[in-house]
């Protein structure tokens, strides 16, 4: 029997041949395909090579720092840094649309000889000064990457099919996507990178380099590959940055020039780390980037056995001892001490020959292994390797962790760890500290500025008992008083007592000396600040407000460079 066609009535769909029909198909189409068009966006090639190249230049960023620093120092090395970071990608947009092939080509030839043009202008950064030099060389190596980077993936969007977004959308998207991907990528690199660094060869300064280009290389269609071949020949035999052999070797050479040498070195969490030997003065130190951790001189063996420990290069070093000297009313059978922040191990190596059973605190481990390879830090010690803010933390409440003496020794850089100066941190300091104990704070800054200030006023909050010795006298060449000219940088340390009693030292003996010379002329400190160079009202270093500390590095850092070029010549800084 032949069926009725339906009638169209309530709840009935339209027939094919009503109005509407196929336009009301078509219209729940589109809705369906628009999430599935939308998803399918990430797995188009154009979209994977967009991301990585947003990937790659946010990794390129962080990197470029970790490279200018054993040249300039970490904190001038980033004075300029996040606003050439912000042009280069306002600049990205512009030239977007006005990118030709060739320059597309030549990109990942260019990344490679970065590195290239980085050493070139290394050899100039006594010339071009601080913080102009790593200005002027990312301007000329990370900027460009950056823009160039940001505005290919642009470029790799605004290609695709973007129709089913709205007009404005689909024009101001890829480049604002890119961007925000940037950021986000670059913050986290910025906190990741540097504990990569040194995990293996191909994980260091230049190995990172090498890899990103290559990488820049293969995913860059058309990408002439015959321009990187020179800069890839100079990086593997001629680049005294890339820890290879060759190039160790090239190091070496260019150092002899200088009368130095490379013990060692290696690139770790911190920086980078050598042991370097000066073969006409006969000493050795340890470098982190551009600032040393301590210094010794070879001397020859004591017949006599009267030595017990080395001889330290720099005079502040063994006044950290003194803690020592510090007059108690009840003598102390076997005594506990902290030391917090390592370097060669100076203090460290005499509170154990002198029988202190000395616990130390250490955030890299190759310093730690460098200091018992190449300074003899005697084995005979307890170390915690981490961060010492966590370390305290977690032993402030063992009963057992009260220690007689705590040396707190971190300054790198021309700047200290804020962290570790706060009114919090030196509180807990205060509470591992027996009834008696003492402290001494190596500080170096500059009596001028008032971040000196601002540690002095939080170190007295804490323990109010305190002195201040800085290493070498006021007057400066020409009999004047250096603070009033151009400023006064030096090292000062804090001698204080735990409770209220007044910091008096008893009189030094032969035994406290260890048979060095250096402690017998530098241990007993000499140069007292007085108080009417701090100021005295202010408020107070807390884990709240360290960025006001952290806007004050600048100067003092790049105070600190100056003097290290004076310590060391300049081209052993600028050949790391």
């Amino acid at each position: 029997m032949a069926k009725k066609p339906r009638k169209a009535g309530l709840g009935a769909g339209p027939t094919a041949t009503e109005p509407g029909a196929m336009t009301g198909r078509s219209m729940d189409s589109n809705t369906r395909r628009r999430p599935t068009r939308s998803w399918s966006l990430l797995f188009d090639v154009k979209v994977r090579r967009a991301f990585y190249l947003v990937l790659l230049a946010a990794m390129y960023s962080p990197l470029s720092q970790l490279i200018l620093s054993p040249v300039y120092g970490s904190i001038p090395s980033a004075v300029y840094h996040k606003y050439g970071l912000i042009v280069s990608a306002m600049l990205s947009f512009v030239i977007k649309d006005y990118i030709p092939s060739t320059i597309e080509k030549s990109f990942g030839p260019f990344v490679f000889w970065i590195p290239v043009i980085q050493f070139a202008l290394f050899s100039f950064s006594s010339t071009l000064g601080n913080p102009a030099g790593p200005l002027i060389t990312e301007c000329l190596t990370t900027y460009p990457l950056v823009t160039l980077a940001i505005a290919l993936a642009c470029k790799q969007l605004e290609s695709l099919d973007l129709s089913f977004l709205n007009d404005n959308v689909a024009e101001a998207g890829p480049s604002m996507v890119n961007y925000f991907l940037f950021t986000i990528l670059q913050r986290i690199f910025d906190g990741v990178l540097p504990t990569w660094m040194g995990t293996n060869k191909l994980f260091t300064r230049v190995g990172l380099q090498t890899l990103i280009g290559a990488t820049f290389m293969a995913i860059m269609p058309q990408t002439t590959w015959w321009p990187a071949m020179p800069a890839l020949a100079f990086t593997t035999i001629g680049n005294v940055h890339a820890p290879l052999d060759r190039p160790t070797e090239a190091l070496n050479n260019t150092l002899a020039l200088h009368n130095y040498s490379l013990i060692e070195r290696h690139e770790s969490l911190t920086g980078y780390i050598s042991v370097l030997q000066d073969n006409q003065n006969k000493f050795r130190v340890m470098r982190c980037d551009h600032s040393l951790l301590g210094g010794e001189w070879m001397l020859p063996d004591d017949p006599t056995g009267k030595r017990k420990v080395a001889e330290p290069v720099y005079a502040v070093f063994t006044m950290l001892e003194a803690v020592r000297l510090v007059e108690r009313e009840k003598p102390v059978e076997q005594e506990q001490a902290l030391n917090i922040g390592l370097g060669i191990g100076t203090a460290p190596s005499a509170l154990i020959s002198h029988g202190i059973n000395t616990t130390i605190i250490e955030l890299d481990p190759i310093v730690h292994h460098f200091a018992v390879k190449h300074f003899g830090l005697p084995q005979n010690h307890q170390a915690y390797i981490g961060d010492a803010v966590s370390v305290v933390e977690m032993t402030k409440t063992d009963k057992h962790a009260y220690y007689d003496y705590i040396i707190h020794d971190v300054f790198t850089g021309g700047a200290e760890p804020v962290d570790l100066f706060t009114f919090e941190f030196l509180t807990s300091l205060n509470g591992m500290l027996k009834q008696e104990g003492v402290i001494t704070i190596n500080y170096a800054g500059d009596l001028a500025l008032s971040s000196t200030s601002l540690i002095y006023r939080t170190i007295l909050e804490v323990f109010p008992s305190c002195r201040v010795f800085r290493e070498d006298e006021q007057i400066g060449e020409d009999g004047t008083d250096v603070t009033d000219t151009n400023g006064d940088f030096t090292n000062m340390v804090f001698i204080c007592n735990k409770g209220t009693k007044p910091v008096t030292f008893r009189k030094a003996v032969e035994a406290d000396f260890l048979g060095s010379a250096s402690r017998k002329a530098y241990m007993v400190p000499k140069f007292e600040v007085p108080v009417s160079k701090f100021q005295r009202e202010g408020e107070l270093l807390t884990r709240a407000n360290t960025k006001v500390l952290e806007k004050m590095h600048v100067q003092s850092a790049i105070g600190h460079w100056k003097l290290m070029r004076k310590v060391i010549p300049a081209a052993v800084w600028e050949n790391w």
